[in-house]
């Protein structure tokens, strides 16, 4: 038996290497969690900032009333609440069933050795990084302007879909290629064709995340100013819209019109309309957790 014998310096460097890492590790850690408390705590007080100085506007008045810059003490936002839903509802009626499709397309049917699908999935990325404001100049100049759609709901709503159909697209996709390969194999050798596959088991299966991404993209949506403004939401209105051709304003354009004001009186109502907004989007964000928890599947 040959015996190994160690240098006099290897255990201490080996003990001082162990040492060092616990230390590391924990510097790290608290390093991490003081960036969490930090973010939460600039989060609290924002929210609670925000929520304090809306109190004085939170009332019914800021749901029926129109705004109105003489009278910020009766003024209201219904126009920009119900903009605000036809816009982001019809955003959804175009970009998730385009999205979902466009990934099941690239994840079941693409050859990925072909080009073009290189090509697809490579701008897909990229726009995904693309300024939102970039989106607002498309939609002016061939939305709005080349098709003649003019400053309108479904103007709005395209170029809204078009801003976040990246993200849709990409969230699909991963929520589709988690779901097992057993399943399609399974369903397949059961005789079912591969649509059928793909409509009575993938897509029930991807459903929690699809739902979620594409609810968190709307989420995105709900909140941008900058591509709106280029299509009329500047605009004061004091009507709600009547249909998809119509004129609109949305709250976060509402939101900027109310602060840009002088006068003191509308820093309640500004602040009452963060708070709506910051509702809408809590109530999105709570139908994606519920659908992930209700269709959730442990694989």
């Amino acid at each position: 038996m040959t015996a190994i014998l160690e240098r006099p310096g290897e255990a201490t460097g080996q003990s001082l290497r162990g040492t060092r890492r616990p230390l590391r590790e924990g510097v790290f850690r608290v390093f991490l969690q003081a960036s969490l408390v930090i973010a939460i705590s600039f989060l609290g007080a924002l929210l609670v900032y925000v929520v304090w100085t809306a109190f004085p506007r939170l009332d019914l008045d800021l749901i029926r009333n129109m705004p109105s810059t003489l009278r910020p003490e009766t003024a209201g936002a219904q126009s920009a609440i119900t903009g605000t839903l036809w816009v982001i509802s019809l955003t959804a009626l175009i970009c998730v069933p385009i999205g979902v499709m466009t990934a099941i397309y690239l994840e079941e049917y693409a050859d990925q050795t072909k080009w073009w699908n290189k090509l697809i999935e490579v701008n897909i990325l990229n726009l995904a990084a693309v300024p939102s404001i970039v989106y607002g100049i498309l939609g002016l100049g061939v939305i709005a302007r080349r098709l003649g759609l003019g400053l309108t709901v479904l103007s709005a709503a395209m170029t809204l879909s078009l801003l976040v159909l990246p993200v849709v697209i990409i969230s699909s996709r991963e929520a589709i290629r988690a779901v097992p390969n057993s399943i399609r194999f399974g369903s397949l050798a059961l005789g079912a064709t591969k649509w059928q596959t793909i409509w009575k088991q993938v897509l029930p299966a991807a459903v929690p995340g699809t739902a979620t991404g594409s609810i968190l993209a709307l989420s995105r949506a709900i909140g941008e100013a900058a591509p709106l403004l280029l299509l009329g939401a500047l605009a004061y209105i004091s009507f709600n819209p009547d249909g998809v051709l119509s004129q609109f304003t949305v709250l976060p354009v509402q939101i900027y019109d109310f602060i840009k004001q002088s006068r003191e009186e509308f820093v309640p109502l500004a602040s009452a309309a963060i708070v709506v907004l910051l509702v809408i989007l809590l109530a999105m964000n709570s139908v994606a957790i519920f659908l992930r928890n209700k269709f959730q599947r442990r694989w």
